[in-house]
């Protein structure tokens, strides 16, 4: 036997590369999807918004990934509906081969990358590999278009965040101020501001925005 193959049940060749490839990919899946998806944006503001509001477990950590994988779900239902029909189903129905398959697939997730990228993330990256710009935007490796929507994921979603502590914010300071002003120094601020900041949060029935800014924030 070859040592750089292996004999399955059929007595057919299974190249050993082949399978070190396909189970480290398997192992990168999770952390590749993230990075691929609007999951990490979703988490940073949920994130940003329990901090605003100045309860640091509620809701737990675990209600925030698992409201943002779902959301995530929500929002890439049309990506994963095209990559299923274009290249998922030609695959198992063996109209096309492993390579074609990913090529297809990676077609709808670029798609969906560069309409959230920035172009100017975009071009410094393709300076920093060393392309020239390009019209058909499918040209451009994944390799930099990963990077690319990264970067303005995290700007997005930092940006967002700072938007949401302001309401938060001045609600601090107007009771700090009043508290001051009281002679109750020795009164944490942040005790006495919180039901205000809960209160407004509930009133403006925040969670429901929130959850509409983030789906619409990704031109669904």
């Amino acid at each position: 036997m070859d040592g750089n193959s292996l004999i399955n049940i059929n007595g057919n060749g299974v190249p050993t590369l082949d399978i070190m490839i396909l189970m480290t990919v398997l192992m990168l899946l999770p952390s590749i999807l993230i990075m691929m998806t609007s999951f990490s944006r979703i988490l940073i503001i949920l994130s940003f918004t329990r901090n605003a509001l100045g309860i640091q477990q509620t809701p737990p950590n675990m209600v925030l990934v698992g409201i943002s994988l779902f959301l995530t779900l929500f929002i890439m239902r049309p990506v994963l509906s095209d990559i299923n029909d274009t290249a998922y189903q030609p695959y198992v129905q063996g109209e096309i081969t492993q390579e074609e398959a990913l090529d297809a697939a990676s077609i709808p997730m670029k798609d969906f990358m560069l309409r959230q990228t920035e172009v100017d993330t975009l071009d410094m990256f393709m300076d920093f590999a060393g392309l020239e710009p390009t019209e058909d935007v499918q040209d451009i490796p994944m390799t930099v278009v990963i990077p690319s929507f990264m970067t303005s994921e995290l700007e997005r979603g930092f940006m967002a965040g700072f938007l949401i502590f302001i309401p938060f914010l001045l609600i601090d300071v107007i009771v700090a101020s009043v508290l001051m002003s009281m002679g109750m120094i020795m009164l944490p601020p942040a005790t006495i501001s919180l039901p205000f900041k809960l209160l407004l949060f509930v009133t403006v029935n925040g969670w429901e925005l929130l959850f509409a800014a983030l789906v619409q924030g990704f031109n669904y």
